[in-house]
């Protein structure tokens, strides 16, 4: 049977932080130093960023904590003391209790719109909630947020997938594919979210500098079953989904908790280790469709590629003989919501969807090669079909 993504939603923090201001903000701090100054400049002006979302609001240099601190009804500031523009160093346990106090909303807006845009399901028909999230953690978790706000039943069965990373969506849609196999009238509501900018720091180490210049926060939902879906809905067919390790790289991107929020290293090696290992990891999902990467870009018309940094896009466009239309989904979302860890890639996807409004036509359908990098090195891959339903998908496909 097939298994598809019948829709997606997207939900983001109302503060906006353009990213000169960030890059101002960090720059302003006496006690950096000549060198670190320097970073700080390059990370960001090369970022390929204009816009980030952040559930912090004094980092915003509008926000009520900078302009009015102490004024009826406006937040204590979290990271920037008001009085001298200092950047503040918050402990673990009020960044996680920030995440606890900000993620519901997120993922619920997020799951509302995937199961709107669904195509005729909702709460009633959803029998697993598939979460992912590496910046936070409370327990019960943002699985049973969603169970409990949305009214689905107490049997729903859940599932957490937790510190993974930036790739993280894809064993979770991978999960979730394996319940609809295992149960054809499953329905599967995947979330993930990430509040990355919780973990903001100020310091001359050139990992913070990049992480501070990149990550930003946002939820995304999708909805994923083996149901046929209503004639002419669009959906994305899960046809095949690979992980594979690259032989160097473990102590190049990693994600550590530490006395002082969550500590990113992100080397300066990542991008060419990505450059030098991605054919070789895109051959095995590749091959479902008989083609490799020598002649992937012309083969595989749409690609949804993970924005770790504008280096890491530039490099995968090279390697792989991309297009700038084939880039430009992963690099509009870079610019203008930054590096949202695990959601991104369903970011990427949503606006896939959202803007293939006459293509594929009735009938036809066209691939979609999908990836994204994390600690390990890993590398996630999936290849997926963008097509319209006929209203009767239920044909024989790979179940593995």
């Amino acid at each position: 049977m097939t298994i598809s993504v019948r829709s997606i939603s997207t939900a983001v923090p109302p503060t906006v932080i353009q990213q000169a201001d960030m890059r101002d903000l960090l720059l302003a701090q006496p006690e950096r130093s000549r060198l670190a100054r320097r970073l700080i400049s390059a990370a960001f002006d090369a970022s390929a960023i204009d816009t980030r979302h952040t559930v912090v609001s004094d980092l915003a240099p509008d926000s009520p904590e900078r302009l009015d601190p102490g004024a009826d009804g406006v937040a204590a500031p979290f990271f920037v003391d008001p009085a001298d523009g200092h950047v503040l160093s918050p402990t673990t346990r009020p960044r996680n209790d920030r995440y606890v106090a900000e993620v519901p909303g997120l993922i619920l807006d997020a799951a509302r719109g995937a199961l709107a845009a669904s195509g005729g399901l909702g709460t009633a028909d959803v029998t697993h909630v598939v979460t992912a999230s590496c910046t936070g953690f409370f327990a019960p978790g943002p699985d049973y947020v969603l169970v409990r706000d949305l009214g689905l039943p107490a049997t729903t069965r859940r599932l957490h997938v937790g510190f993974m990373g930036c790739y993280a969506a894809f064993p979770a849609l991978s999960a979730a594919r394996s319940i609809c196999v295992e149960d054809p009238d499953a329905v599967v509501l995947v979330v993930c979210v990430e509040l990355c900018s919780l973990h903001l720091e100020a310091s001359d180490d050139p990992d913070v500098i990049v992480a501070s210049s990149v990550f930003a926060d946002g939820a995304a939902a999708a909805v994923v079953t083996g149901r046929p879906a209503p004639a002419g809905h669009l959906v994305l067919d899960l046809d095949t989904l690979r992980t594979t390790l690259t032989p160097v790289g473990e102590q190049d991107m990693a994600w550590t908790i530490g006395d002082h929020g969550f500590e990113m290293v992100l080397s300066r090696y990542v991008p060419s280790i990505i450059s030098e290992h991605i054919r070789g990891a895109l051959d095995p999902v590749l091959a479902e469709i008989g083609t490799g990467t020598a002649t992937a870009h012309a083969e595989v018309p749409r690609w949804a590629v993970h924005p770790g940094g504008r280096s890491v896009l530039d490099k995968v466009q090279d390697a792989l003989a991309l297009d700038d239309a084939q880039m430009a989904p992963s690099r509009d979302v870079l610019r203008e919501h930054g590096n949202m860890s695990s959601a991104t890639i369903l970011f990427i996807l949503a606006r896939m969807l959202r803007y293939a409004a006459d293509s594929p036509a009735p009938g036809e359908s066209q691939q979609v090669c999908a990836m994204a990098f994390g600690p390990g090195l890993t590398v996630e891959s999936a290849l997926l079909t963008l097509r319209r339903s006929d209203g009767d998908d239920r044909v024989s496909g790979d179940e593995q």
